[in-house]
């Protein structure tokens, strides 16, 4: 009965900021846990969460000696974590950091995505039939600035017949990548992060591996022909995915751009809301 009490006057107290106080720390738990899900990081989470649940129970049952190895290990083991686990951490932050309002480097005009994507697909197309190696970066929300920086600055229009001459055999160009903002080619020759991903397919060469590791720290979309054989494949949030034609290429590309558009309009009208709903209860 007492307890039943203690809730009911618990109850009582909470009001609409504690409710909106709740849901904004477990938004941000939820979104902590969906950054590291599927990482090293994961496990190594749940091994501290155990120990945490087994210092107190090892306190009442009196175990000196674990109780006390427990507390030395949390207290190595956070240290550790951030150590061991900087590349998750610093990806987790830079993906934090990616604003929902920062779209300029989104194409908002249909027309213009359209024409900019067509112009990539087809060059892509035509590098693969003739086994040319290529490494294209279509830029998001997340700046590429440090990227750019790497190689030579062009600021040119996107079109086919560039993209195929900049990836050319034996020009100063062909062996980086070249970055793509809105429809511009900004930047080529660039050189990109490596993966440190060992679990890869061994098969997949350094253009592959450059173009998931910047697709692990950015939300750039990066397409990749290979040199061996002509695939196009394409790297998104670390994960790649290959044998693409110019069609499936395009589409998918599209598709993305798009989703990522109406995710943006959607946070903005949901803040909307929420601050006219704030301002009525004032």
């Amino acid at each position: 009965m007492q307890i039943i009490e203690i809730l009911i006057n618990s109850v009582k107290h909470i009001d609409l900021w504690s409710i909106l106080d709740i849901l904004v720390v477990s938004y941000i738990f939820y979104k902590l846990y969906m950054l590291i899900k599927e990482t090293r990081a994961e496990q190594l989470l749940k091994g501290l969460v155990l120990i945490f649940l087994l210092i107190p129970i090892s306190s009442l049952l009196h175990l000196t000696m674990l109780n006390w190895i427990l507390s030395k290990t949390i207290t190595i083991g956070v240290l550790s974590f951030v150590i061991i686990f900087q590349p998750e951490i610093r990806r987790a932050l830079e993906h934090l950091g990616r604003s929902a309002f920062n779209d300029r480097h989104i194409l908002q005009d249909e027309s213009i995505m359209t024409e900019v994507l067509e112009e990539i697909t087809t060059a892509v197309e035509n590098l693969s039939e003739t086994n040319t190696g290529a490494l294209i970066v279509i830029e998001q929300t997340t700046g590429l600035g440090e990227i750019i920086n790497t190689g030579t600055k062009l600021d040119a229009l996107v079109s086919s017949a560039l993209l195929e001459n900049i990836f050319v055999v034996n020009t100063p160009l062909h062996d980086g990548a070249t970055i793509i903002r809105n429809n511009r080619i900004v930047s080529s020759g660039c050189f990109l992060p490596l993966t440190s991903n060992n679990d890869l397919n061994k098969k997949l060469g350094t253009r592959h591996r450059a173009a998931i590791g910047l697709s692990e720290t950015s939300d750039a979309l990066v397409i990749v022909v290979s040199e061996e054989t002509g695939t196009i494949s394409l790297a998104v949030n670390g994960s790649i995915t290959r044998n693409y034609d110019k069609n499936k290429l395009k589409n998918i590309l599209s598709r993305i751009i798009k989703k990522r558009q109406l995710k943006k309009l959607t946070f903005r009208e949901q803040v909307m809301a929420w601050t006219k709903k704030l301002k009525g209860i004032k």
